[in-house]
C-alpha cells in the first residue's frame, strides 16, 4: 500500500464516534444532529423532475469535459454572480464540471503538486480536512495558517515569512469559511494574487458556501471577481471550486465545477480523463436546471436567515459567538473551554450532536504555536428544518444553564 496513507489523520467524524462511544442519551428525546454539514432543505422540484426525465441517459458514457450546455450555464452563472467581463470566462477553456468540490479538490492537488521540489500547501486552520489529506497523499506538507477571533477568523497572510512562501505551491482559501463563516474580503484575495505572482504559487478558492449569506445586499466576493477587478481576465494562477450541494440542497447529486486559469484547467482535464470521473449525463442535465435558476436559492437563504435569527436569540445569552457573515455554521466558544467534554455531555444529556472544534484544526504545526485554534469551540450546523433546529438550540441552552 502507499505509505503516505499512514500520514492521514483520523477524520473528524471518526473521532466524534469514538468520543460518543458508550454514551446513553435519553431515549425519549429524538436525536438532532448539528455535527454534519448536510443540507436538509428540499431540493428544487425541477431538478428532481429532470433526473427522472433523463434517467435513460445512464445508458451512455459521459465525457470528461461535460455537455457544452452545462459549461455554458456555469459560465453564465459565474459571470453574473461575480461581475466578470463579458465573454471573459470561456466555457471551452476556463470551466470544467466535477463531481462535487470534495472530489475535485482532492484530485486537483494530486494533479498539481510537484513533489520533486519542496511542496507545501497553505491551508486555513481550522479547515476542511480534504485540504490536508490531499496534500499528504500527493507527497506535500501542509502549512497551517491559524484563523483566530482577533483576525476575524481569517488567516493573517502578512505574518507568513518569505522563506515559507517560497516553498508553497498551492494556497487554499475557504470563503465563506468552514467552520467559521468568515468571508474573505476582495482586498485579501487581491493580496494573495500579488503574492502568487511574486512566489509562483496557485490560489485555490473553495467557495462552496458562497450562496449562503445573511445580508442579501452583501454577497461574498470570490477569487474570480478579484481577478476581474484587477483586469486579470486570464485568471492566471487562480482556480475556484463551486458546488450545488449547499446552494441548491443537492449534496447527493455530486455536482460542481472548477473554473479559472486555462493553463491549470487543461492539464487537470487530462488528469481527470485518466482518473475516469466524468459526471453522469442525467446529473449534467439536472445541473443545468439548477445553475439557471435563482428563485430556489433566494428561498434557501431566507430559510437559513430565519434559523440564524431564532438560534441567535436562544443561544446568545449563554454562548459567546460572532454572528457569521455566511455559511450555515455557528462557531461558538464553550463555557469552560473543553469542547470535547461539552460535546460528549451534551449528547449524553440532550441527544444533540455537535462537533468539537479541535477535530477540525491542528496545534503545534503553525508558526511554532502549541495552541490548537479550534480548541474551546464547537461547530453547529444549522441544516435541519426550523423546528428541529430551534429545539436543538433550546436543549443546548437548557444543558448550559443546568451544567454551568
Amino acid at each position: 500500500m502507499n505509505p503516505d496513507l499512514d500520514a492521514l489523520k483520523p477524520y473528524p467524524f471518526e473521532k466524534l464516534a469514538a468520543l460518543m462511544a458508550g454514551a446513553m442519551p435519553p431515549a425519549e428525546l429524538a436525536h438532532i444532529a448539528l455535527s454534519i454539514g448536510e443540507p436538509k432543505h428540499s431540493p428544487p422540484a425541477e431538478v428532481l423532475y429532470s433526473l427522472r426525465r433523463h434517467e435513460g441517459d445512464v445508458a451512455r458514457y459521459p465525457t470528461t469535459t461535460g455537455l457544452p450546455e452545462l459549461r455554458t450555464a456555469i459560465a453564465d452563472w459565474a459571470t453574473r454572480r461575480f461581475s466578470l467581463g463579458a465573454q471573459s470566462l470561456d466555457p471551452e477553456r476556463h470551466v470544467l464540471p466535477v463531481n462535487g468540490t470534495r472530489e475535485a479538490i482532492f484530485a486537483f492537488v494530486q494533479a498539481t503538486l510537484d513533489r520533486s521540489r519542496p511542496a507545501r500547501v497553505a491551508v486555513p486552520n481550522p479547515f476542511y480536512q480534504i485540504y490536508e489529506g490531499a496534500t499528504l497523499l500527493a507527497g506535500g506538507q501542509p502549512l497551517y495558517l491559524d484563523c483566530r477571533a482577533e483576525q476575524g477568523f481569517r488567516p493573517d497572510i502578512e505574518a507568513v515569512p518569505a522563506d515559507a512562501w517560497r516553498d508553497v505551491q498551492i494556497v487554499f482559501v475557504c470563503s465563506p469559511g468552514n467552520p467559521t463563516g468568515a468571508v474573505t474580503p476582495l482586498a485579501d484575495f487581491q493580496r494573495l494574487i500579488e503574492l502568487a505572482d511574486e512566489f509562483d504559487f496557485i490560489v485555490a478558492s473553495d467557495e462552496c458556501y458562497s450562496e449562503l449569506y445573511l445580508d442579501e445586499a452583501a454577497p461574498p466576493p470570490g477569487l474570480l471577481e478579484a481577478c476581474a477587478a484587477l483586469g486579470r481576465d486570464d485568471y492566471r494562477r487562480c482556480i475556484v471550486f463551486h458546488s450545488l450541494s449547499k446552494r441548491s440542497n443537492l449534496p447527493g447529486l455530486r455536482s460542481g465545477f472548477v473554473a479559472g486559469d486555462a493553463a491549470l484547467i487543461t492539464p487537470f482535464k487530462r488528469y481527470r480523463t485518466y482518473h475516469g470521473c466524468a459526471m453522469g449525463l442525467q446529473i449534467q442535465q439536472a445541473s443545468i436546471i439548477a445553475w439557471r435558476d435563482e428563485a430556489h436559492v433566494l428561498a434557501n437563504r431566507a430559510a437559513y436567515r430565519e434559523k440564524f435569527a431564532a438560534v441567535g436569540d436562544i443561544l446568545a445569552p449563554v454562548m459567546d459567538f460572532a454572528p457569521p457573515e455566511a455559511s450555515f455554521y455557528l462557531w461558538p466558544a464553550v463555557p469552560d473551554g473543553d469542547d470535547e467534554a461539552f460535546a460528549r455531555e451534551l449528547f449524553a444529556e440532550q441527544h444533540v450532536t455537535v462537533l468539537p472544534g479541535r477535530y477540525m484544526s491542528r496545534g503545534g504545526e503553525s508558526g511554532g504555536t502549541t495552541h490548537n485554534p479550534g480548541a474551546g469551540r464547537v461547530r453547529l450546523a444549522l441544516v435541519a428544518e426550523l423546528e428541529a433546529t430551534v429545539e436543538a438550540a433550546t436543549r443546548i441552552r437548557r444543558f448550559i444553564e443546568r451544567r454551568y
